[in-house]
């Protein structure tokens, strides 16, 4: 701790000491500069925009420079800093980008998307304006938004992680520290879907367990990942097999043109990030990145921090880029993360194992002027393994759950004129498993599952996206899915709806039917039958349903501000319960929609619904002028209904989350080059919800008994936190460094986690939360 904090004032020193005021010298002179270039294409055709200026608006004087035949721009030596940009195209709206984080040590690229514009009946251009923040897919109406990799290296206690920086926005909680899971509306974490490059993946996180969506640590590198989506309902055809979200997660392409790497190393990891062209000539790319752990590392040389238990982690990303014509693109790229967790004490052992491996292959082809065709083919594998054993009673779980998935999908799009566009898609998902489940916790040992097979999951869609008029523009799709399991199967409609009432003002509205499945292991969940058989319990649970409802008024006072208000109503049904004749007090009084994992080697019928609803409201200013600022707030409720008839509290139903997040950036150093960088986040939440332990029959079992009768009744003390994040980045030449450190939970508050009986002192005791933490980082881009 006295290091990092001898650090961070050294840090702060030499800030301050190169922020004197420098002698008069020519303006711009002697000044690190660097090269921005990109993409401008249309929206829905995907084809280059000829002629478009691309025009740096924060310089004086302005620089800029025009797309050429293939909607390619250039412009060079900008100088370094924040800059906002804008486009403009005949015939085309208006985008304007902000907070372009422009540095000495890795040249911009940028992939721009401009909506055409069309004339109305007295033939006068009506142009609209994409602004920062709007979502990259154009047919998403409410309840989305896209994020910056800016933002997830930017953020307080963000650390580079998607989800972890999405827990600044409206409607996202989270009810533990040591996990990036999100709870989104209230809904469980397991309604959240992971795609990437267009397809569905698995769980892209370290240290996850079975049929969860989150874990300790992010597989995800900010070096590979591009500006993506962030969706939290009512989600346009495209998206099926989620309930909560989705992130729609893209990958950048190496820079085509020279060669560039990028090193990082702190408490998380040690990075290494290398990209550029492939031949000499085409425009082909490579882009590749691999972490490995630091305390793994600290470990193997004999430096020991972690006592009885060891944590172990690395993964790695690529992307290839590679024009196959003048009309045909191939990208191959992948992702994978190794983990691996154990403990060894006097009271226990335990082996925990966390794997996962994805790679894919996409072919866009463009037909003609107005229509593309994109196919992909997908593989993914996912270990998730546990070995334990409890010294003290003598008992042992093993598990070890393997699925793989072969994905082949197929999108066509087509652009009728400026009004409409067409998207038609179908996927395939053949899911192989291989599962095992033994206990013997509540006396002889016994096999929860062991099931080996394969089954498949079949998706289609149809969406088409209309602008009535110059300012009305409505998105109306149809999702369908098929488990091949049990031939249940979903028709699910979709609708979206925005009106631009004002020129600073948005109504939108949006709707549809969503459906998720379990993780295949529920399916599979067995009992022996006593003739030397077994039943699956579980085989023909219909697929949860999920209908999203979604108001919202936007208003954008000026290029920098956003002020967003969303109202929502959600209502589940087919959720997974305790069976008619149970008398297992958890499975009389409990939901799925209270779980986080998804294995359970219970009994369950689909005859549970649930609800959510509630407020959100955002002011959000982008970073400009060294200063950025977000605040949400978020007031929702959410229910559940279980075998009893009595409808709930869920355990999600936090009730309310306020953040605030906001940052400022120095320009400093002689050439005022440099940057110095606070940013804070204040979080507010209620607290987590507990069933109560029933004091009696704990003492008298020994062990924690909860009253199921009242589930999810008690509310802990709200949650509090505050984040902290200093930075120091220098530009050089042709270097960009940065020493950063994250202080979370800065003031040591120490929040109720759950609550257990303590068998030695005979008490309900409350467990908490991770107290203060140090992440200190350097990065070096050249």
């Amino acid at each position: 701790m006295k290091k990092y904090f001898f650090i961070l004032i050294a840090s702060a020193y030499c800030a301050l000491a190169q922020a004197r005021p420098a002698q008069a010298r020519p303006a711009q002179a002697q000044q690190p500069a660097q090269t921005v270039k990109g993409r401008v294409i249309d929206t829905e055709s995907q084809q280059p925009v000829i002629g478009a200026n691309v025009i740096i608006t924060s310089l004086n004087p302005i620089m800029g420079s025009a797309t050429d035949a293939e909607g390619n721009f250039r412009i060079e030596k900008v100088p370094i800093g924040r800059h906002s940009i804008k486009i403009t195209s005949i015939g085309y709206d208006d985008a304007f980008l902000q907070e372009i984080n422009v540095g000495s040590g890795k040249e911009v690229e940028l992939n721009i998307k401009l909506t055409e514009s069309f004339k109305s009946l007295d033939e006068v251009v009506i142009k609209a304006q994409k602004e920062n923040g709007a979502p990259l897919n154009d047919m998403v109406s409410v309840s989305g938004r896209s994020f910056t990799v800016d933002q997830t290296k930017r953020f307080a206690a963000a650390v580079n992680d998607p989800a972890r920086m999405a827990l600044s926005f409206a409607g996202v909680a989270t009810n533990d520290d040591g996990s990036n899971q999100i709870i989104i509306r209230g809904n469980s974490p397991k309604g959240l879907l992971w795609r990437m490059e267009g397809v569905e993946i698995p769980n892209p996180n370290h240290f996850a367990s079975e049929g969860s969506s989150g874990g300790g640590i992010s597989a995800l590198s900010a070096n590979v990942l591009s500006n993506s989506d962030f969706l939290t309902g009512a989600f346009p055809a495209e998206y099926g097999n989620a309930t909560s979200g989705v992130f729609d997660l893209k990958l950048r392409k190496g820079n085509n043109e020279k060669r560039e790497y990028a090193m990082q190393a702190g408490v998380l990891g040690l990075d290494f990030a290398a990209e550029g062209p492939i031949g000499a000539k085409g425009g082909a790319s490579y882009l590749a990145n691999y972490r490995y752990s630091t305390l793994s590392v600290l470990n193997k040389i004999g430096v020991n921090i972690q006592g009885d238990a060891s944590t172990d982690f690395q993964d790695g990303a690529f992307k290839l880029y590679i024009p196959y014509d003048e009309k045909a693109v191939v990208t191959v790229w992948g992702m994978g993360g190794l983990s691996t967790s154990a403990i060894d004490d006097p009271s226990e052992k335990e082996v925990f194992k966390s794997n996962r491996g994805i790679a894919g292959v996409n072919y866009m082809r463009y037909l003609n002027s107005k229509s593309y065709l994109e196919n992909i083919v997908s593989y993914s594998a996912t270990l998730q393994s546990n070995e334990y054993f409890d010294k003290e009673k003598q008992t042992s779980q093993s598990q070890n759950f393997v699925n793989q998935a072969l994905r082949i999908s197929s999108l066509y799009n087509y652009k009728l004129n400026a009004r409409n566009t067409m998207r038609l898609g179908i996927i395939v998902n053949h899911l192989d498993f291989n599962l095992f489940d033994r206990d013997n916790e509540d006396g002889p040992s016994k096999v929860n599952v062991d099931q080996k097979g394969n089954t498949q999951l079949f998706q289609a869609y149809a969406q088409w996206k209309t602008r009535v008029t110059p300012t009305v523009t409505m998105n109306v799709g149809l999702h369908g899915m098929l488990l091949g399991l049990n031939n249940e199967f979903s028709i699910e409609p979709r609708v979206g709806l925005k009106w631009s009432v004002a020129p600073k003002s948005t109504v939108s509205l949006g709707g549809g039917l969503h459906s998720k499945t379990e993780s295949v292991s529920t399916y599979f969940a067995q009992v022996n039958t006593g003739d030397g058989k077994t039943d699956l319990l579980n085989k023909n649970l219909k697929l949860m349903k999920s209908a999203h409802m979604v108001a919202g008024y936007e208003l954008r006072p000026s290029a920098s501000w956003r002020i967003l208000a969303e109202t929502y109503y959600q209502h589940h049904y087919h959720v997974p319960i305790g069976p008619p004749n149970t008398t297992t007090p958890y499975l009389l009084f409990d939901s799925q929609l209270n779980e986080i994992e998804g294995f359970g080697s219970d009994s369950l019928v689909s005859g549970g619904k649930g609800r959510s609803y509630g407020l959100e409201l955002t002011v959000e200013k982008s970073l400009t002028n060294g200063i950025y600022f977000m605040s949400t707030t978020s007031l929702y409720q959410s229910k559940y209904t279980a075998r009893d008839g009595v409808e709930r509290d869920s355990r999600f139903n936090g009730k309310f989350v306020q953040n605030l997040v906001a940052g400022k950036e120095w320009k400093v150093g002689k050439n005022k080059t440099n940057i110095f960088a606070a940013n804070i986040k204040i979080l507010g939440a209620g607290g987590n919800r507990v069933t109560p332990v029933d004091l009696e029959k704990s003492r008298a079992e020994g062990k924690t008994v909860r009253d199921w009768s009242r589930s999810y009744s008690e509310q802990l003390p709200h949650y509090f936190r505050t984040d902290l994040r200093v930075s120091y980045t220098k530009n050089k030449k042709r270097t960009t460094s940065t020493l950063s450190l994250d202080i979370q939970n800065v003031s040591n508050r120490l929040n109720a986690f759950n609550q257990s009986y303590d068998v030695k002192k005979d008490l309900v005791k409350i467990t908490t939360q991770t107290g203060l933490l140090p992440i200190l980082n350097y990065r070096l881009e050249f």
